[in-house]
């Protein structure tokens, strides 16, 4: 695929512009006889640019490739209408048969539904009933959020509201590519994007073959819908559950689910979407869905129980409408066509009617020691030295950390060998220091249980957890 659609659009635009001209002439012939004219099918170059490629896929009709191109144009030339109006009129003054409308401050001539149906048809009753189609609701203009026409002021005619273009296909048709929405109310998510690999993630196999899974459903599922013709019978989304404890990897998997698969990964902001005012939760769940729809993006839902948890005896309005929030949800999250994870540290904190709607639901176990070790020998840099040369992500595999608690340690250790400029050694005390902040942390005692093997070069004998003043086991 090529960088840029210049080439293409150039060429377009002046196809419109014969376009306009052939009506225009046809609207001001004076002759009993109409001129000859002559349009050729759609003008776009098969390039490989984006805007080639949109047009072979959708195949528009010579009707719709002319209200795309119409809203696209403004953006583009926007003294482009106003010529061929002022070149068409021998005269200056009104010209109320094209529509259109100006802009306040630029006084830019903007085309509106009127301009439509006066280019594609003309005088022609049947056929502006015709092109009139292409702006309602269930055309793939307004499905896909391509398009739309504006609402016209009450008591206006219906078809003089402005021709809007969605800012992302303006983008995607002059850029190339479509920007990643700035963080908002109406889209109150961020990008969020990995350097790591999949060799950097350690998981059981179990795990890595349910993720394997969902991989296949990005890969394939278009293929499964149209060729295979399963359209009619499944949803077009895939909804997972990903849940276990703090620092597991959930969060890394879906990351690396959309970087491996050309997939923008959005996680959303909870405390941003849920509202205790009535009402204002599903408003800002529709603004979040519409602006996903059809983009091909993976929504990431962390700590999901705030939106997903289970609905609640009905003792008061307000357990009503939090329960009303929860339905409303549940629709949004079938209909959506992209890929939707949800993450939680407990699957039971979940509701049954999400559960039962899930692809795949995904355990993201506590790991073991063995995987404890792995997660260490590859969080540590590859440039960095052992105290004493010693196997030290062996030992401190005994301590029961999650992954997400193993990288703050390295972080912390590494930062105090550079601090010392110590050749980039990674010093014991250190990283024992980096594991009491992360236990207690978490409210636990930090007992060490390698001392014995690090001073002796042995194992230790010590036992890996000791008894709380609540009876609780603490590392």
């Amino acid at each position: 695929m090529i960088e840029t659609n210049a080439e293409n659009i150039v060429h377009a635009i002046e196809y419109l512009e014969q376009t306009i001209d052939a009506r225009l002439e046809l609207h001001f012939c004076t002759n009993e006889s109409e001129p000859d004219v002559k349009i050729s099918s759609l003008a776009y170059y098969e390039d490989g640019s984006v805007f080639s490629c949109f047009i072979k896929e959708h195949q528009p009709s010579f009707d719709e490739y002319i209200v795309l191109l119409l809203a696209l144009v403004p953006h583009i030339k926007p003294g482009f209408l106003d010529a061929i109006i002022k070149r068409a009129l021998q005269e200056s003054g009104n010209f109320p048969e094209i529509g259109g409308t100006r802009d306040n401050k630029s006084r830019v001539f903007l085309p509106t539904g009127e301009t439509a149906l006066f280019v594609l048809a003309g005088d022609d009753l049947d056929k502006r009933f015709e092109v009139q189609q292409i702006f309602s609701g269930d055309h793939w203009f307004a499905q896909q959020k391509i398009l739309k026409l504006e609402p016209s002021r009450e008591g206006n005619p219906i078809m003089g509201g402005r021709l809007l273009m969605s800012p992302d296909y303006v983008e995607l048709f002059t850029i190339g590519r479509i920007s990643s929405p700035n963080f908002s109310a109406a889209f109150p998510a961020l990008e969020i994007k990995t350097e790591l690999e999949w060799d950097d993630l350690v998981l059981n196999q179990g795990v890595l073959e349910q993720i394997g899974e969902i991989k296949n459903w990005v890969q394939h599922n278009k293929t499964l819908l149209k060729d295979w013709g399963m359209a009619r019978k499944i949803k077009p989304g895939f909804r997972a559950l990903f849940y276990g404890p703090p620092g597991t990897g959930k969060t890394l998997t879906a990351t690396l689910l959309g970087k491996y698969t050309g997939r923008k990964v959005f996680r959303i902001d909870l405390s941003t979407v849920v509202s205790k005012y009535i009402g204002e939760t599903e408003k800002n769940l529709s603004a979040l869905f519409n602006k996903a729809r059809h983009r091909e993006w993976i929504l990431f839902f962390d700590e999901a129980d705030a939106l997903f948890g289970k609905r609640t005896t009905v003792k008061d309005s307000h357990d009503r409408f939090a329960n009303q929030e929860i339905s409303y949800l549940l629709q949004r999250v079938e209909e959506f066509d992209g890929l939707i994870i949800l993450a939680s540290n407990f699957k039971a904190n979940m509701d049954e009617a999400f559960l039962r709607r899930f692809n795949s639901i995904i355990q993201f176990p506590f790991p073991e020691e063995t995987e404890r070790t792995l997660i260490w020998r590859k969080s540590f840099p590859g440039i960095a030295q052992f105290e004493k040369k010693a196997d030290l992500p062996l030992l401190l595999g005994r301590f029961e950390l999650a992954g997400g608690s193993i990288i703050n340690v390295v972080h912390y250790a590494c930062l105090k060998s550079i601090a010392r400029s110590s050749n980039k050694e990674i010093l014991l005390e250190d990283v024992l220091s980096g594991i009491r902040k992360e236990v207690e942390k978490e409210g636990k005692v930090f007992k060490n249980i390698i001392r014995e093997a690090w001073e002796t070069g042995g194992e230790a004998r010590q036992g890996g957890f000791v008894k709380n003043d609540n009876g609780g086991e603490l590392p």
